[in-house]
Parts: structure tokens; C-alpha cells; sequence
């Protein structure tokens, strides 16, 4: 297994790129020190399942004792500093042990499963790996409608969902294909296709069907959204807007999203933080 045991919170943040930290620079200090560890523990974990001089035997035995290091940890203890770390904001947030463990059920999904045969399937694999992130992070937010959980996970649905669609080819590359193969089947698009990159009617009709599916999500995570809640929701609102504009920019590249990345400059993020800010902060 990788030497985790000394890694601590403040390395992997000085070692990593994440827009994760983005929308929370107007949080106190303690609950964007608290995200920060949330973020490392995600990485982490991710990175046991993406080492590659490691074989797949060996992330899932890697993989297995994280887990069971983790399971220590909330129970009695642990030497490892970042899972120290965790478990503090996990007491003082009182975060539930679900998402941490709901979490690594999703990485251990990679490991098995590189097809999803229906939505449903995907489903599931996008509440473990991206609905958990949210459930940890609004008991730092705050919240005070039971509502906010659901706002939480079709939030996370429609982020990982959002991932899918930007990297389907990026996937694809490496032996990964998330969009459902019944959906493939639906609009007469193979595999084959995907792998090189072929943009035709049948792929755009694809795109569509799956960036209005991804649509609702958005649309069900703001209608969970109550109005008590939603100043302290701020930083999940700000990733929303960022996130559904990689939609609305695929949509402006007819769906080729193989040509080049499909991203959101550092200026139009900044702009859509602000945007978010004056709604529900100053005016909301």
C-alpha cells in the first residue's frame, strides 16, 4: 500500500489542483480548513484506485485496508494524520460514517466495473462517488431542512453526471465507458464509435438525450433547495452554475467533445461565483 500513514491534509492540498476549494473562499477559516480535509481524503482515496505501477489485485488489497483503516479510525483511533485529521471534522460537523464508506464502495466499483448497462446501475455508481461528497460537505456548510440532504445527492447525480459528458472520451481511452450501454443500444452508437471519436446525428441525439437528463438532476437539486437554507448552500449554488455551464457549452460545440477539452476559464468561474453571490447572499 502506498506510505499514506504521514501524509496529512496540508500536503495534499499543496499538491493538488482542484476547483473543489473554488466557491469557498467566504467561508470561515475553520470550515474551509475542515473542506480541505474532506477534498484530501476524497483525493486519496481516488488516487489508491488510479496508481498506475500498481495492479488491480493490488489497489483492491490497497484499497481493503484504507477501508479497514478507516473503519479503526472512527472506532478507536489511528496513527495516519490525514484520517486523524478527518476524523476531527467528522466529530465536530458530525458527519455521518455512511459517505466515507459509501465513497470507497464507488472506488471499488472502478476496480470491477468499467460498463453500466442501464441508468439505474449509474446511478448508484454516481451517488458512491459523487452524491457522498455532498453529504459530507453540507453538515460543514450547515443546514437546517431535512430537504437539503436530497438537495445534496441529485446535486452530486448532476455533477458526476456532468463529468461523464465532458470526459466520455477521456473514459473511453482508458477502457471506461459510463454512458449506459442501453442508451448506446437507443441511438444506434457503438462502442467502437466512442473510442474514435466519432461526432454523428446518432452521437449528438446521444448528447442530447443525456445532457436533459442530466438537466433534471439541476432542476430536482434546486426544487430541494428550501429558503432557509440556501445562503449557507452558497458554495454548492456557485458549483452548480459552474457545473450546468459545461453543459450549455458542450451544447455550443454541436456536442464535439472530442475535438478539444470543454472547460470554464478562471474568469467566466469568477464571474458566475459573483453572480451566485450577489443572488443569494446580497439580494436572496
Amino acid at each position: 500500500m502506498p506510505d499514506l500513514i504521514n501524509i496529512d491534509t496540508q500536503q495534499v492540498m499543496k499538491n493538488s489542483k482542484t476547483n473543489f476549494l473554488f466557491s469557498t473562499f467566504l467561508l470561515s477559516e475553520e470550515k474551509r480548513e475542515a473542506l480541505k480535509t474532506i477534498y484530501a481524503f476524497c483525493r486519496k482515496t481516488d488516487d489508491i484506485v488510479d496508481e498506475e505501477n500498481s495492479t488491480t489485485e493490488q489497489k483492491k488489497i490497497n484499497l481493503n485496508q484504507w477501508k479497514n483503516e478507516l473503519i479503526k479510525t472512527f472506532e478507536s483511533g489511528t496513527d495516519y494524520l490525514l484520517l486523524k485529521d478527518l476524523n476531527n471534522i467528522k466529530i465536530k460537523f458530525k458527519i455521518p460514517d455512511e459517505p466515507f464508506f459509501d465513497l470507497i464502495k464507488g472506488m471499488e466499483l472502478d476496480l470491477v466495473q468499467n460498463r453500466y448497462k442501464t441508468f439505474e446501475d449509474l446511478y448508484q455508481y454516481c451517488y458512491y462517488v459523487a452524491s457522498t461528497v455532498g453529504l459530507m460537505t453540507i453538515r460543514i456548510f450547515g443546514f437546517t431542512n431535512e430537504k437539503t440532504i436530497d438537495f445534496a445527492i441529485n446535486l452530486g447525480i448532476a455533477f458526476q453526471l456532468t463529468n461523464i459528458l465532458r470526459d466520455v472520451h477521456k473514459d473511453a481511452s482508458v477502457g471506461r465507458i459510463y454512458l449506459p450501454l442501453d442508451d448506446l443500444s437507443k441511438f444506434n452508437y457503438r462502442e467502437s464509435d466512442l473510442k474514435v471519436k466519432v461526432v454523428n446525428e446518432n452521437f449528438k441525439s446521444l448528447m442530447k438525450f443525456e445532457i436533459a437528463r442530466t438537466n433534471e438532476y439541476y432542476k430536482k437539486a434546486k426544487c430541494d433547495l428550501v429558503k432557509e437554507d440556501e445562503k449557507n448552500m452558497v458554495p454548492a449554488l456557485i458549483m452548480e452554475k459552474t457545473y450546468s455551464r459545461i453543459l450549455k457549452k458542450i451544447e455550443d460545440v454541436d456536442y464535439d467533445v472530442f475535438s478539444k477539452p470543454v472547460r470554464i476559464s478562471g474568469i467566466n468561474k469568477l464571474l458566475i461565483a459573483i453572480s451566485v453571490l450577489l443572488k443569494y447572499k446580497i439580494f436572496g
